[in-house]
């Protein structure tokens, strides 16, 4: 059971979401939770049963944790047929969008109301509370990465498509603008918006914020994205490879940490100001890749995305702006006002963002707590570095290793371990034999809100 549940908000604090529910004629709450496939999967009530979704939660089967990317259910031996859980709507993360609709991020409870230790959401907010109690205040942000694509899910763009091209932005003016009025109304701070590399690729950097609304950003990202791009006649992919050939996904997530109010990431003696616990949390990270990748990149179409010269961190080192490194370390300087942070580069958004933030804090603080080395900075090319590991480039081994792991049921539970397992070997048995243009074509839209 997740020891720092969600609470029930005091009566007078709840009927004040109700009321802005109210005066903003909200006719629809959508409240999501993500499953283990990295899915965003929902309920919706009118705008008036807000207080009950909140309180009493909405009927959801335990089986909801391991619906898969093809709608299949990866029964276990823990999630079956029988019983019933309950999604809570958090209206403290209640945003507003616009048109008669609001969204909450929800939770799984138990009917008799205690919290499930299946929940990627409870248990992002359990090591956040740990952290805060062992003094650290901590920040995250994440990079969205997604193609566009028509009404029929082909490539709009040909071969006109400029990387990081002012054209490219001018071909979708009207679609970019919009998103910027959009974000503002539903309250996400964005930093940026700009074209990518891939034909059709954009990116929306979302500034920094605690790791469990910075979780919450990233689901609502993308739904605002969704929303906007089918008003023009578009549709989104954030598969990590929405095409055979083309540019993947990243899903780019940044991490920084100050203790006692003093940054960990600068200021200190060591490699590029990092101090000592600074390190010890950078090789926390590092020394937990190989284990945890599934929680990163454990899709049927991750491997695809995850290559040498995509700079998609696909080795296992870390490096001062190596942005072949799994981990680039962003120094802090007059050009990043937000800080030293580090990137987690080998991330996609097949990824359960609300997992992906806990194990990426969990790893820092377990580098922290055992004052974990600091292995040498790549300060090159990691491709033929001498003492660099490539991270895994199949799911098999991806899923063997994180089957294996102690460190990964320490850090997550043996309930969300087992659940993801199960939902990925299910992707990797029924999806061996199609080509990659096969399975790129089904799943385009899986990750899509």
């Amino acid at each position: 059971m997740i020891a720092n549940p969600m609470p029930v908000l005091p009566a007078a604090e709840l009927a004040g979401f109700v009321s802005v529910l109210a005066e903003t004629e909200t006719r629809v709450l959508v409240g999501s939770v993500v499953d283990m496939a990295g899915v965003a999967r929902a309920k919706t009530v009118p705008a008036g049963r807000a207080a009950a979704f909140h309180v009493a939660g909405m009927g959801a089967s335990p089986t909801w944790n391991v619906f898969c990317i093809d709608n299949t259910i990866a029964f276990t031996d823990r999630l079956g047929v029988v019983g019933d859980l309950r999604l809570r709507a958090d209206l403290a993360a209640l945003r507003v969008l616009g048109d008669g609709y609001a969204w909450a991020p929800a939770e799984f409870f138990t009917q008799d109301g205690d919290p499930v230790a299946g929940c990627a959401r409870g248990r992002l907010r359990e090591l956040q509370a740990r952290a805060e109690a062992a003094g650290l205040s901590m920040l995250a942000g994440s990079e969205l990465e997604f193609v566009l694509t028509d009404a029929d899910g082909g490539a709009p763009f040909g071969r006109q498509w400029q990387a990081y091209g002012l054209g490219a932005v001018f071909d979708v003016e009207e679609l970019i603008a919009e998103l910027a009025v959009e974000f503002a109304s539903a309250g996400l701070p964005v930093e940026q918006v700009h074209a990518e590399y891939g034909s059709g690729q954009y990116e929306v950097s979302i500034a920094p914020a605690e790791p469990l609304q910075a979780a919450d950003h990233v689901v609502l990202g993308r739904l605002v994205i969704g929303r906007v791009a089918r008003r023009h006649g578009l549709k989104v992919s954030f598969s990590p490879l929405p095409f055979a050939g083309g540019a993947g996904n990243g899903a780019h997530l940044h991490l920084s940490f100050a203790g006692d109010g003093v940054p960990l990431l600068s200021g200190g003696t060591g490699p590029h100001g990092l101090t000592e616990r600074g390190q010890a949390a950078l090789a926390g990270i590092l020394a937990g890749l190989p284990e945890l990748l599934a929680v990163f990149a454990g899709s049927v179409l991750s491997a695809s995305r995850l290559r040498p010269g995509l700079w998609s961190g696909a080795f296992a080192c870390w490096g001062l702006e190596n942005r072949e490194a799994a981990l680039r370390l962003v120094a802090a300087t007059g050009g990043n006002p937000s800080g030293a942070s580090i990137e987690l580069k080998c991330i996609d958004p097949s990824a359960n963002p609300y997992l992906a933030v806990a194990t990426m804090l969990g790893l820092a603080l377990d580098g922290m707590e055992r004052s974990a080395v600091l292995p040498a900075e790549i300060t090159s090319n990691p491709l033929g570095a001498e003492g660099t590991l490539r991270l895994a480039d199949n799911q098999a081994d991806v899923l063997d290793a994180f089957g294996s792991s102690a460190l990964a049921r320490r850090l997550l539970g043996e309930e969300i371990v087992e659940a993801l397992l199960a939902v990925r070997r299910h992707e990797q048995h029924t999806y061996a034999d199609p080509t990659l243009g096969e399975i790129t074509e089904r799943f385009r839209f899986a990750w899509s809100c």
